[in-house]
């Protein structure tokens, strides 16, 4: 005879990997602990780590940026005044400062962009000239991220602003001659990564010692402990009682 086989009922699956339904309370309880330890941690730090922080901060953004930035190239161009026989120098002078402060002009830069190759809007933000109180001259400065190209710009300036005052010689009784020209730059005129490393590691120190000034005193006491009492001063009447 056979007997016949009992079967027990399917247990339910269960995945071993799978979390436990009080396992994710647990940890976000662990997370707020840890937050709320943050600023206990924060203010039994040293007093000089706001300081050393900034410096390590400053310093690597510094440094950063420097590595990140584009270099650029500085070429300058001059030109000098030269009065003619009916004028002296005190006039080549007075044209000369009149003159750098035109060679900005959209009259000059349009014609220089014929021969810089470069739009007027690229002038305008790449060029600056400066004048000598002391000497009839003009600098045309340009800057570029292309070596070449800043000294085509600021020969081109130079060229067009000697155009423009050949055609009034007449009557400014002064001409403009090129003295010197742009030439390509080697190096870029653009900061190092070392030295916008120290800039900003000198900013982050500032930064820190502005913290660590503002930053709130310890007190002495420590939490949980009460100041000791001070016994007050006896009275006479004390004082006799005990005598």
């Amino acid at each position: 005879m056979t007997e016949p086989l009992t079967q027990s009922p399917a247990q339910p699956a269960t995945d071993p990997e799978a979390p436990a339904p009080a396992r994710a309370p647990a940890r976000r309880e662990r997370a707020r602990t840890a937050l709320r330890r943050v600023p206990g941690r924060l203010r039994s730090l040293p007093p000089w780590s706001a300081l050393a922080a900034g410096v390590l901060a400053g310093g690597l953004l510094g440094a950063g940026y420097g590595l990140a930035a584009t270099p650029q190239y500085t070429a300058t161009s001059y030109v000098v005044a030269v009065p003619s026989d009916q004028s002296d120098p005190a006039s080549a002078l007075g044209f000369a400062q009149a003159y750098g402060r035109v060679a900005t002009q959209l009259a000059v830069l349009g014609d220089a962009q014929m021969w810089a190759h470069v739009p007027v809007a690229a002038l305008e933000r790449s060029v600056r000239t400066a004048t000598s109180p002391d000497a009839p001259m003009v600098s045309v400065t340009a800057t570029s991220a292309d070596p070449e190209e800043a000294a085509d710009m600021a020969n081109a300036v130079a060229r067009a602003l000697t155009k423009h005052a050949d055609a009034a010689a007449d009557d400014t009784h002064v001409e403009l001659r090129q003295f010197a020209r742009a030439t390509e730059p080697a190096e870029s005129s653009s900061p190092s990564a070392a030295v916008t490393g120290l800039v900003g590691a000198s900013a982050g120190g500032l930064l820190g010692g502005l913290a660590l000034l503002v930053r709130p005193r310890r007190s002495g006491r420590g939490p949980g402990r009460t100041p000791a009492a001070v016994p007050g001063p006896a009275s006479a009447a004390d004082g006799r009682g005990q005598l």
